[in-house]
């Protein structure tokens, strides 16, 4: 199995994000045309830009529960008032660290996300996830490569 930590976030923070609503989380294709879509979007128009100056330069790609609908953007740590941005409510808990390299940057958030939910989580038999939501970071790693942390709010088991 993948290695994980888990890791304790003693207070409540905000993300400040762009994205998009997932009518149907089951249409992967269209979901993921639909997100890069609006990345190129917030790239083009240099809203992304100006929420990564205002924060501290990090992207994260963010998966939320947005009013009980799925929601997926990219966003910075932190409460920013950038026109057209959503603020996103992540909770004090215990947090799943899943952590990933590979040598492309654009597809290293997804390559996390999809070994987490494409099994992993039913491998962790002592948390459960239960969100509302997740976030994942990419860097450039000193070996030219690149590292990235998927982190998801758990629950112990209790049992």
């Amino acid at each position: 199995m993948t290695n994980y930590s888990i890791q304790t976030i003693s207070e409540n923070y905000k993300m400040t994000a762009f994205g998009v609503t997932l009518e149907d989380y089951n249409d992967w294709a269209g979901n993921a045309a639909k997100t890069a879509a609006k990345k190129a979007e917030i790239t083009e128009n240099g809203k992304l830009a100006e929420l990564l100056a205002l924060a501290d330069g990090q992207e994260y790609q963010i998966n939320y529960n947005l009013s009980g609908k799925a929601w997926r953007g990219f966003g910075v740590m932190g409460e920013f008032d950038v026109e057209g941005a959503v603020f996103l409510d992540f909770l004090a808990g215990d947090y799943l660290v899943v952590p990933g390299t590979g040598a492309d940057k654009d597809c290293l958030a997804d390559e996390i996300t999809g070994k987490v939910f494409g099994g992993m989580l039913q491998q962790i038999t002592d948390y459960k996830y239960v969100g509302p939501g997740n976030s994942t970071f990419v860097k450039a790693a000193e070996n030219g490569e690149f590292y990235g942390e998927m982190w998801l709010r758990v629950k112990k088991v209790e049992g």
